[in-house]
């Protein structure tokens, strides 16, 4: 079965939105995992639109043993004032997968994955790092067998592919094509595969039957399916396509 790790920082987008704590994060994430998904996923960013540094600190507080623990976020990122950085970040919550992810300050959700055409020394390093902190690390890349390949190489744990580009065509049979191709050659290296961006209760049967994904993360569909279904049959509804 795929584990279902829920991405929570729309939740936390919508308490932002006004000076307040309602939805409660720490609340809402308690029900999430009595619901019965099998992981909790976070992306701070260093603008703090949503998921900030306390919220990760008390989140991490109410994960039990049984739920894995995800920090999603660029490694280069800079800290300023109220975001440390990235990897501090990871050294000092402990998580127990850290995805790393090329995306921008600015830029409104992840929309690529990383270029792994040339040598990365810099994220080489930081993959030894996580090695060194026993911490799975898994890198999100574009649906292409070259970068396969390469993150296989750079000793990364897991790689987290892009549905992004499946998400919005996935009725096409060349886009369907494309993925289950990507994923069976994954799968033929022994290289562990997430996969995100976009997943729904609609898209995720084919993508699932490819062959075997370890883990989806869902957030912003969850979140949505939430608002008509409520939290418990939600997750439900998820697990039941997982299965």
């Amino acid at each position: 079965m795929t584990n279902l790790s829920i991405n929570i920082n729309k939740i936390a987008w919508l308490r932002n939105a006004r000076d307040g704590d309602i939805p409660n994060l720490v609340n809402m994430t308690k029900n999430i995992i009595d619901s019965g998904c099998h992981g909790i996923t976070v992306h701070p960013r260093p603008d703090l639109r949503h998921i900030t540094p306390k919220d990760v600190a008390e989140i991490k507080k109410i994960i039990p043993s049984n739920i894995e623990f995800n920090i999603e976020g660029n490694p280069f990122e800079q800290p300023n004032d109220e975001y440390p950085g990235y990897m501090e970040l990871i050294n000092f919550y402990q998580p127990d997968q850290a995805t790393l992810v090329p995306d921008d300050t600015m830029q409104k959700t992840s929309d690529h994955g990383f270029d792994l055409s040339k040598p990365n020394l810099e994220l080489e390093k930081i993959i030894k790092t996580l090695k060194s902190f026993n911490i799975r690390s898994s890198i999100f890349i574009d649906p292409d067998i070259e970068q396969l390949k390469r993150a296989k190489d750079l000793g990364v744990d897991r790689v987290e592919l892009y549905t992004g580009p499946y998400a919005a065509l996935y009725n096409s049979q060349s886009t369907k094509d494309t993925y289950r191709s990507v994923i069976e050659f994954a799968n033929e290296i022994n290289l562990d595969l997430n996969a995100g961006h976009d997943l729904n209760l609609k898209n995720l049967p084919f993508l699932i039957d490819c062959g075997e994904i370890k883990e989806v993360s869902i957030g912003q569909a969850y979140v949505s399916d939430c608002l008509i279904y409520g939290i418990k049959e939600t997750t439900k509804k998820y697990l039941e396509v997982l299965k």
